[in-house]
């Protein structure tokens, strides 16, 4: 197999990688299959090396605003009561798990602001009942730490 490098622009944020804007070098079953599929990155060309500065400028003036909203959002979900219910056995242990996406929605139902399931950042799934500490990344420079209590029915 061929392990030839690829050279990207991401549009969107990747962990690890980089943020929108930025020109990276990938292996290209990386990005072929799961970068440009999904709208996380663009081909390199000429041609849209010249939309990188656009892309900057927008995420500069996005980030600009977003900071403080960021700063805001994060003193929210400090002292937001975050409660999931779910089944779980005699235990304790839960019937599945629980991931980003019900976090974000029960975060919504509690009141809080719409957070992108991408943003919260599990070590690993939520298998028992308790309370457990999340982290949601905000913005590249302010991460908040999220309370969810999760009960079993």
């Amino acid at each position: 197999m061929s392990r030839t490098p690829m050279k990207l622009i991401l549009t969107q944020e990747v962990t690890g990688l980089g943020a929108p804007g930025d020109v990276v070098e990938v292996a290209g079953g990386y990005g072929r299959n799961y970068l440009v599929p999904r709208g996380l990155a663009m081909r390199w060309t000429r041609g849209a090396e010249k939309q990188i500065d656009l892309i900057k400028r927008a995420r500069a003036a996005h980030d600009i605003r977003g900071l403080d909203d960021a700063r805001d959002a994060a003193k929210a979900l400090a002292t937001l009561p975050v409660g999931l219910q779910t089944r779980a056995g005699a235990g304790g242990r839960l019937f599945g798990s629980v991931g980003p996406a019900d976090i974000a929605s029960a975060v919504r139902a509690a009141g809080g602001p719409d957070l992108d399931k991408r943003r919260i950042v599990l070590r690993n799934p939520i298998k028992t009942v308790g309370s457990h500490q999340v982290t949601v990344r905000l913005h590249p420079e302010v991460s908040a730490t999220l309370d969810v209590e999760v009960t079993g029915a």
